[in-house]
C-alpha cells in the first residue's frame, strides 16, 4: 500500500511549515540581537546554515523506517555514551579538545565548530528508552505490580549512565531535560499512578530539600555533596537577582527589564534599548519580548503550542508502541526546553543555559532537534507500513 502513495501524501507538510515559521522568527530575532554591539560576527548566515544542515539531517533520516531505528537504538545509545566519556577524559581548557563554558565541560572544540554531545544524546536516549519499554511490553503482555516495577527499574538503568555523565560535566539544565523525557515515557508506558506518585513524591521531597539546603546549608552542599558554587549562585540570583545585580543576577535583571519595557506592542524591529548579554542564544526571548511586546511573545508561544499540538496529534494516531514512546519523549524534550527557557528569562525558573528550540542560535541544538524531528518525519513518511491506518484516518494524519 505504501508504494502506491506519492511523496506529497507521505510527507508532513504541516510540520515543515511550522519549522519554516520558526526559521523566520529565529533569523529576525538573531538579526536584531546582534545589533547590540556585543558581537563582531554575523550569526544570521550561520543560523541559516545550521537550518540547512538540519534539513539535510531530516532528509537522511526519512530514508530509514521506524523498525530500522528500533534496531539501531542501542548502537546509537552506546555511541552517545562513548562520546560523553571521551568528552569527560579529554583535556580541557583554552586551545584544548574540550572547552569548558560557564563552569561546565560540555563542548568539543573542533576549530570549525563547537559541538555539544549531550544535544545528540537526548535523541539517542529517547530511542533506547522507547525500545526498552516496547520490548518489555512484548515480553510481559500481562501487566502486574511486579512487571511494572521491573520496567521502572529498566528505565532507571537506561537513564543512569547518561545522566551521571552529564551531571559530571556538570550540566544541570540538560540533566533536567533527561528527567523530563523519562517522566513522559513512564506515564505513556502505562505504569500505574499508585507506583508513579510515590516515586514523584520522593523526587519532590529530595528537590525541595536540596533547595532548602541551597539557601541554608551552602557549605554542606559544596564540601560534602560536591556541588559547584556557580550552581548555588544561580539559585540565589534567581530568588533575589537585585542583591546580585553586579554578578549572577545581571542577566536576569537585564532580561526582565527588556521584556517589561516591551509592554503590549513592543518597541519595533531592531529598536531595542536594553543590553542583554548572550541575547542571541539563551536570552533570545528577551529580544522578542522587548521588540514585539506581549503580542509578539504570545505569537511565539502559540507557535510552540501548534508544534506540540501537531506532534501530540501524530502520537495519538500511531499504532506502533515504539513510535508512540519515541514521540512522547520528543514532545517532553521540546516542551521542557520551551518552558525552561522562557521561564528563566522571566524569573519563573532558575537560569540553566537551555536554548529556545529552533529560535536560539546554535549548531548543536539545531542538529539535535533535527535528529528528534527527523524521527517524526520518518514515522509519518513510513506510517502506512507500521500503523495500518485506513485511508480515511490517513487523510487526517
Amino acid at each position: 500500500m505504501n508504494s502506491k502513495r506519492n511523496f506529497s501524501d507521505r510527507f508532513d507538510w504541516t510540520l515543515a511549515f511550522i519549522l519554516i515559521l520558526f526559521c523566520i522568527v529565529s533569523v529576525m530575532a538573531i538579526s536584531s540581537a546582534q545589533m547590540s554591539g556585543q558581537y563582531i560576527t554575523n550569526f544570521v548566515p550561520k543560523q541559516l546554515f545550521w537550518y540547512f544542515v538540519g534539513a539535510c539531517i531530516v532528509a537522511v533520516m526519512m530514508y530509514f523506517d521506524p523498525d530500522q531505528y528500533k534496531k539501531m537504538a542501542w548502537y546509537l545509545y552506546g555511541a552517545g555514551i562513548l562520546v560523553l566519556i571521551v568528552l569527560m577524559v579529554a583535556p580541557g581548557g583554552v586551545g584544548q579538545i574540550a572547552e569548558p563554558r560557564n563552569g561546565a565541560k560540555s563542548w568539543f572544540h573542533l576549530g570549525f565548530a563547537d559541538i555539544q554531545p549531550s544535544e545528540f544524546m537526548k535523541t539517542f536516549y529517547i530511542l533506547a528508552l522507547a525500545r526498552t519499554v516496547s520490548k518489555h511490553h512484548d515480553s510481559h503482555p500481562l501487566k502486574t505490580f511486579k512487571t511494572d516495577m521491573i520496567l521502572l527499574g529498566k528505565i532507571f538503568l537506561v537513564l543512569l549512565v547518561p545522566l551521571g555523565l552529564i551531571m559530571k560535566q556538570p550540566d544541570l539544565g540538560t540533566s533536567l531535560v533527561f528527567l523530563a523525557i523519562t517522566s513522559a515515557v513512564i506515564i505513556v508506558a502505562g505504569i500505574p499512578w499508585k507506583i508513579i506518585l510515590p516515586v514523584a513524591s520522593i523526587a519532590a521531597v529530595v528537590g525541595g530539600s536540596l533547595l532548602w539546603m541551597a539557601i541554608n546549608m551552602q557549605d554542606f552542599l559544596i564540601h560534602k555533596l560536591k556541588f559547584d558554587p556557580y550552581q548555588l549562585a544561580r539559585i540565589y540570583s534567581w530568588l533575589d537577582p537585585y542583591s546580585y545585580s553586579s554578578g549572577d543576577g545581571y542577566h536576569l535583571i537585564a532580561s526582565l527589564n527588556a521584556i517589561g519595557s516591551g509592554e503590549i506592542f513592543g518597541k519595533g524591529f531592531k529598536h531595542k534599548e536594553v543590553y542583554v548579554p548572550e541575547n542571541h542564544t539563551d536570552f533570545i526571548f528577551s529580544v522578542i519580548g522587548e521588540e514585539f511586546g506581549f503580542i509578539g511573545a504570545s505569537v511565539v508561544i502559540c507557535l510552540f503550542f501548534f508544534l506540540i499540538f501537531h506532534l501530540t496529534k501524530l502520537t495519538l494516531r500511531m499504532k506502533d508502541p515504539f513510535c508512540t514512546y519515541v514521540c512522547a519523549g520528543i514532545i517532553a524534550m521540546i516542551t521542557f526546553h520551551v518552558f525552561e527557557n522562557i521561564g528563566m528569562t522571566t524569573q519563573v525558573l532558575p537560569i540553566t543555559g537551555i536554548p529556545l528550540p529552533f529560535i536560539s542560535y546554535g549548531g548543536s541544538a539545531m542538529m539535535g532537534n533535527a535528529l528528534a524531528l527527523g524521527l517524526v518525519f520518518s514515522m509519518k513518511f513510513h506510517h502506512r507500513t507500521y500503523m495500518f491506518d485506513n485511508h480515511d484516518d490517513d487523510d487526517d494524519f
